[in-house]
């Protein structure tokens, strides 16, 4: 268990930032970023969160707790200086993801349109979660072009910006409160 005694450490005053292996990297290094856009997720996440009850809340509850060991993993690259026991996204964390997309997506209408973000405010929030997760997949699929990145690691990322808007469809009355993209609309 992590035990904090000091929130300030000075030791990233220069512009570094140590990894899981002790090794030290610039701030704007990719994997920093790709950790760092995890995080922000959850904190999107932490925010839909105040918008949302019962099994729903549950879910995303595990996904911030999924986030923080996604970060963990990403923040321990893999090698010699790699710690025993560095904790990594397994892959049952990615099944349970494509259970509850399976289950949520059962009780929706296929779409006919694409989505705008809205509806409800719990539904804007996790769509919002959404493309920041997606974000990160990003950062996270450039660096794994540079650096070893653990599959389960990017099969969560990817399933998660699926599960947050199927979650956010099921937040919208299961579909009944989607706002549909209208092509053309406003021409």
């Amino acid at each position: 268990m992590v035990r904090l005694t000091r929130i300030y450490t000075r030791g990233g005053d220069k512009g570094e930032t140590s990894l899981g292996d002790g090794v030290r990297r610039p701030k704007h290094d990719l994997r920093i970023a790709a950790y760092g856009t995890v995080d922000e997720a959850n904190a999107v996440l932490g925010v839909a969160r105040l918008h949302t009850t019962g099994e729903a809340d549950a879910m995303l509850a595990r996904i911030q707790n999924d986030l923080f060991d996604l970060g963990a993993d990403l923040a321990t690259p893999e090698g010699k200086a790699r710690r025993a026991g560095a904790l990594r996204i397994a892959p049952a964390q990615v099944s349970r993801l494509e259970d509850e997309i399976d289950a949520l997506n059962a009780r929706l209408k296929p779409l006919e349109s694409f989505i705008l973000p809205g509806g409800s405010a719990a539904a804007a929030y996790l769509h919002l979660a959404r493309t920041v997760v997606r974000r990160a997949e990003r950062l996270m699929t450039e660096l794994a072009g540079v650096e070893a990145v653990a599959p389960p690691a990017l099969q969560y990322i990817n399933r998660l910006s699926d599960h947050l808007f199927v979650l956010g469809r099921h937040l919208n009355d299961d579909g009944a409160k989607d706002v549909l993209w209208v092509p053309g609309a406003n021409r």
